[in-house]
């Protein structure tokens, strides 16, 4: 397996081509969070993260996109990376989401998550996506189209700083980081 790295990266050093063999990591995995991740974010999520060196944090906290939880400021007191399952595309007020988002997790704190990006759905002709659209209208489902330069901007406008995106498959994941800075 390749994965393609993406153009966003905040320290210019761009990779084009990930060997997925150092990908492949041995898995005896004794983490609920971590097999929940997997189930439901798939294995390229548990992929990346791994890439990343996460795979094995101990003080991550994974937002599921099918249960609702609600934590308070005392459960988020810890955690140093906070993931979210979610595709941004099915997220309704995004804006609002991230603002929230960055206002609960501490300074330092990484906020990991994924999304397609509709410019490099090359596959998906324009009927296509004029049907998804109906449907997901009469539906009343949330499938924004979003871009790489959309998702970084709207992160860095909320107090992020985008520190990697990756594409696998078909889907962008993305590492950010709170700024620390109040934009309250």
């Amino acid at each position: 397996m390749n994965l393609q790295k993406s153009a966003i990266m905040t320290d210019k050093k761009v990779r084009t081509r990930i060997n997925g063999n150092k990908l492949s990591p041995e898995r005896s995995i004794n983490n609920p969070g971590i097999d929940n991740l997997i189930t439901e974010g798939g294995e390229n999520f548990f992929l990346y993260l791994h890439w990343l060196g996460l795979a094995n944090e101990q003080n991550l906290l994974i937002l599921s996109s099918r249960n609702h939880y609600y934590y308070d400021n005392n459960d988020l007191k810890g955690v140093t990376t906070l993931i979210n399952l979610k595709k941004l595309n099915q997220i309704r007020h995004l804006d609002r989401f991230l603002h929230t988002v960055y206002n609960v997790i501490s300074p330092g704190t990484d906020f990991i998550g994924c999304f397609s990006d509709w410019k490099t759905q090359k596959e998906i002709t324009l009927h296509s996506r004029m049907y998804k659209r109906l449907i997901n209208f009469l539906d009343s489902k949330t499938d924004i189209e979003i871009d790489k330069k959309d998702v970084s901007g709207l992160l860095e406008s909320q107090g992020f700083k985008v520190m990697d995106m990756t594409e696998i498959n078909g889907l962008t994941y993305f590492r950010t980081r709170n700024n620390g800075r109040s934009f309250e």
